[in-house]
């Protein structure tokens, strides 16, 4: 890996993967600390993202973590000195509207459904999903899809596309969170719906909508697009 010249020497020490374990050998003289504590081990195993929490290296402005996506290993590194983040400008949203403030109907599936859900590598992942989400808006009855995005399954977590995504909105979609059905009702905000990190950088993984959270709508909610990427 080349890594900023800013933040590292020119031999910054060595990842090693076996299997599905990483480790990670600091070279002589090199200061890499895990946790606020300095990396002596010259065979120091990482936990990676899944289930995480992973252990995130610092060497000096740079960040590091083992993350997997789809049974696959990689290195995730973080640049705080990187132009982007330096000159980022914020982001915009569309102004709240208090009809994008929803409640559904919960129809749970049978059992739980596995949803194939597909990412920007090329890859599939299978997401457990526990029902849809029934709604009005604008008029039309529409339904979403959830998933649980953790072990957890402490909210729904939803991917999905609307009419302005590829104008107003990122062209992939936008993720949006909700609580865990009451009563047999969800609240879908779409005001918090927001921009997934591929809007901003190349170097993601992020899920893609399946087709059934296509919506034939135009949800003028949420984070807009940034203009600049």
């Amino acid at each position: 890996m080349v890594l900023p010249a800013h933040s590292a020497p020119a031999q910054a020490g060595v990842f090693r993967l076996h299997g599905k374990k990483v480790t990670v050998a600091p070279a002589p003289g090199v200061k890499v600390t895990a946790g606020g504590q300095l990396v002596t081990e010259t065979n120091r195993e990482l936990c990676s993202d899944d289930p995480g929490p992973p252990d995130v290296l610092s060497l000096g402005a740079l960040r590091f973590f083992v993350i997997e996506r789809v049974g696959r290993m990689a290195i995730r590194l973080r640049d705080l000195q990187s132009p982007a983040r330096r000159n980022f400008a914020g982001v915009r949203w569309f102004p709240i509207r208090k009809e994008y403030h929803v409640v559904g109907r919960f129809i749970p599936h049978p059992s739980p459904n596995r949803l194939s859900i597909p990412n920007v590598l090329g890859q599939a992942e299978s997401m457990e999903s526990p029902g849809v989400v029934e709604f009005q808006l604008q008029g039309q009855k529409l339904q979403l899809e959830p998933v649980y995005e953790t072990t957890e399954r402490n909210e729904l977590f939803f991917i999905f596309r609307d009419r302005t995504s590829g104008h107003e909105t990122y062209g992939a979609g936008r993720f949006v969170y909700a609580a865990n059905p009451r009563n047999g009702e969800v609240i879908l905000d779409f005001n918090k719906a927001y921009t997934p990190p591929c809007g901003f950088t190349r170097f993601a993984t992020c899920p893609l909508p399946p087709r059934s959270n296509h919506l034939p709508v135009r949800i003028e909610a949420g984070e807009l697009n940034d203009s600049n990427h």
